[in-house]
């Protein structure tokens, strides 16, 4: 029977993300992941310490940043590349009211670090009242980066492609199959649902579609740019335009009213002619105080938890994956507002 520190299982970037702390710390681990066009792979990877509807942060978003850069320096390590795209993310304004407003809540120390002061205006689209830029963001390459790692892990013959059986799982022996264990992480997003050991975890389904189109007349268009959504250019003339929220439809099918959604967005800024329109959609797990969840089963200390990671999550699924590795490791402390304990479970 083959002895592993580790099993992980999930398709996104919270699994990927905490088997790179394992390959960082040099622990055996078995990733099982389905490969699955989750909330996760059909995202557009944005780096963005800004809500760009309120014009406001979040707790410690410049120290998630940097994180994310030394650990996409560290995956560029083994993979050959680092995946961050340097293309600052544009805010389109709406009216002349909300340029002064940036402008305002520019000069305030928490947002100054992040909203630019210049006066800008892009070629391509319509920005009449001007467009504010937002230091410090920028996105990663999702296709490459999840191609990347599991090509580096295959490689490594670490990934399992293939569904976990809940069944064939004996925590109390620490066995999975052919498989020893001392610890399983799950970080499945809205997969937790079916898991028995987890399936109460009150993480809330926000379905979110994406177009990728084809823009004949966007060759100006080289920024990350937003007004509604964000269209950022994946290729000379394909780009990224998404994504929608919504709370409330759990239906497993493209939603005609998203779709229009996103069409009338996109048609508030460019007027140029649209083809080979192309939908996703997935559905982001997320929780009702906005922060994600880590944690250990109560009735299985060797069964972790992480999900929860919302619409951000490349910065939730990096920043966090150290602090379940340590906690897991050591037993110190969770961060109280992420630790499952808080929901009682």
């Amino acid at each position: 029977m083959k002895k592993l520190d580790y099993i992980i299982v999930g398709d996104g970037f919270g699994a990927l993300f905490f088997a790179h702390q394992l390959i960082k710390n040099g622990k055996s681990f078995q990733l099982f992941s389905e490969g699955e066009k989750g909330a996760s792979r059909v995202s557009a990877g944005l780096v963005n310490p800004v809500v760009l509807k309120k014009f406001t942060t979040f707790d410690r978003a410049m120290e998630q940043i940097e994180s994310l850069h030394q650990s996409l320096e560290e995956i560029a390590q083994y993979t050959g590349v680092n995946y961050f795209i340097h293309e600052p993310i544009h805010r389109i304004f709406h009216d002349e009211k909300e340029r002064l407003l940036w402008k305002s809540k520019a000069q305030n120390p928490s947002l100054a670090p992040f909203l630019s002061l210049d006066d800008i205006t892009l070629e391509g689209i319509a920005n009449p009242y001007g467009v504010g830029k937002v230091k410090h963001s920028g996105r990663i390459d999702v296709e490459a980066f999840f191609k990347g790692l599991t090509t580096a892990l295959k490689d490594r013959q670490i990934l399992k492609e293939e569904q976990f059986d809940y069944q064939a799982l004996d925590a109390s022996a620490g066995r999975y199959k052919e498989l020893a264990f001392s610890h399983v992480v799950f970080a499945e997003g809205m997969g937790v649902r079916e898991n028995p050991f987890f399936k109460d975890l009150p993480v809330i389904p926000n379905k979110g579609h994406r177009l990728t189109l084809t823009l004949p007349s966007g060759g100006n268009l080289t920024h990350v740019v937003k007004k509604k959504h964000f269209l950022f250019p994946l290729s000379k003339q394909q780009f990224y335009y998404g994504g929608t929220y919504d709370r409330h439809s759990e239906t497993n099918e493209i939603d005609p009213v998203a779709i229009e959604q996103l069409k009338r967005g996109l048609e508030e800024f460019y007027s140029g002619p649209v083809e080979n329109l192309d939908a996703q959609f997935g559905f982001r797990p997320t929780v009702r105080d906005r922060r994600p969840i880590l944690g250990a089963s109560a009735k299985f200390p060797n069964l972790f938890v992480f999900n929860g990671l919302g619409a951000r999550g490349v910065l939730n699924g990096n920043f966090y994956a150290p602090f379940l590795f340590k906690h897991i490791e050591t037993q110190s402390a969770l961060p109280m507002e992420v630790d499952l304990k808080r929901f009682n479970f």
